[in-house]
């Protein structure tokens, strides 16, 4: 009865106590939410309850699994599985913590500052280190698990005596992936480009979507992802139109006849202007910019807020204007001249000297008259 009960009530009383701890400290976190609105720490902190019980539960089993004196020949074995779950729920609570400071970090500036460009650098900044806080608690978990087996730590020294050899060549291996590493390190704290950013790489225009220390994603309008490594963004130019404000100028072309009404034309233009919501109001402005022996070529210029709604401007201003000049004013369209041409009257015909012809008449002979 005695073997029966121990192992139950050492077992059991692991699991209900990690229950009890795991359920109070939630209930805790819960109420600290519901009292402090102003800062989200409390409710990110209850994201780690799941890792706070494991470990809670392999600490209590690992430290009271040799009174339950359950499967004797399999001690060694379960206590290291149990270690081994120790120190990865360990790590895994530790990034959730950090995260949620982290993340409770960039809500409070966010909150503070209203510039969506030194926001968005912030939180490049943000996103950066928790993966590189990932990645250190990652290695030293992974590290201290391996050291829980003899043959690992029998095999430090002889890694240790090692380590400057290996260093140098892992460095010359993974060159390309250090100058990635280096060049993440220095977008996030260069202040390059951002989350949210407006880029033209390679002759595509995009929003960057994600920044990892090794690629940054690019997506694009047609909703396309290019990744590219991050190393590109130190190395070659590319355009941000996001960098000292988001605010564009833009430009629609029309191919117009010279006889077309450029006042009316900016008059409607303004018109339609005022109507476009996307239309931020700093300023618009048409002239003729170009001319040929069919056509003369005017600009409408335009203003927005931001790259997408400068291109719903554009699009509005040009069906606009060439629906209006179809309805009102169909001459002012592109025409082909067919007509002949007429020389000025103070110059006379090249020919006018020569005499003119004269057309024959044929003599047909007289009708008859019962005919």
């Amino acid at each position: 009865m005695e073997n029966l009960l121990r192992p139950l009530i050492v077992i059991g009383g692991s699991v209900v106590l990690t229950l009890v701890i795991g359920w109070t400290t939630d209930l805790l976190l819960r109420k600290a939410d519901q009292r402090h609105h102003e800062t989200p720490l409390w409710g990110l902190l209850r994201r780690g309850r799941i890792p706070y019980q494991l470990v809670l539960c392999a600490a209590f089993l690992r430290a009271t699994y040799d009174e339950a004196q359950l499967l004797e020949q399999y001690r060694t074995t379960i206590g290291r599985a149990l270690t081994l779950v120790l120190i990865g729920a360990t790590a895994w609570l530790v990034i959730r913590i950090a995260a949620a400071v982290v993340e409770t970090s960039y809500s409070r500036y966010a909150r503070v500052h209203r510039d969506p460009a030194r926001v968005r650098r912030v939180r490049t900044q943000v996103t950066l280190i928790m993966r590189v806080v990932s990645a250190i608690v990652g290695v030293v978990a992974a590290a201290a698990m391996l050291l829980t087996f003899p043959a690992m730590r029998a095999a430090g020294a002889s890694l240790l005596a090692s380590a400057g050899l290996l260093g140098i060549v892992a460095g010359i291996a993974a060159q390309s992936t250090l100058s990635n590493l280096f060049a993440g390190l220095q977008i996030a704290f260069g202040d390059m480009v951002r989350l949210g950013d407006v880029v033209v790489v390679e002759g595509e225009w995009g929003t960057v979507d994600e920044i990892t220390l090794t690629f940054l994603t690019v997506r694009t309008w047609d909703e396309r992802r290019i990744t590219m490594p991050v190393s590109y963004f130190t190395a070659k130019p590319f355009e941000n139109w996001s960098r000292g404000g988001a605010q564009m100028t833009g430009t629609v072309f029309l191919h117009v006849d010279h006889a077309a009404p450029l006042p009316a034309m900016r008059e409607k233009l303004r018109d339609i202007l005022r109507e476009c919501p996307a239309w931020d109001g700093r300023h618009y402005d048409l002239t003729v910019t170009d001319s040929t022996p069919s056509t003369m070529e005017v600009r409408a210029l335009v203003t927005a807020k931001d790259p997408d709604d400068l291109w719903t401007v554009r699009v509005t201003v040009r069906e606009q204007l060439v629906r209006w000049l179809t309805e009102t004013h169909p001459y002012a369209l592109p025409r082909v001249n067919t007509a002949d041409a007429v020389l000025p009257p103070t110059h006379p015909r090249p020919d006018a000297h020569l005499p003119r012809p004269t057309r024959s008449r044929v003599h047909e002979p007289p009708r008859s008259a019962g005919r």
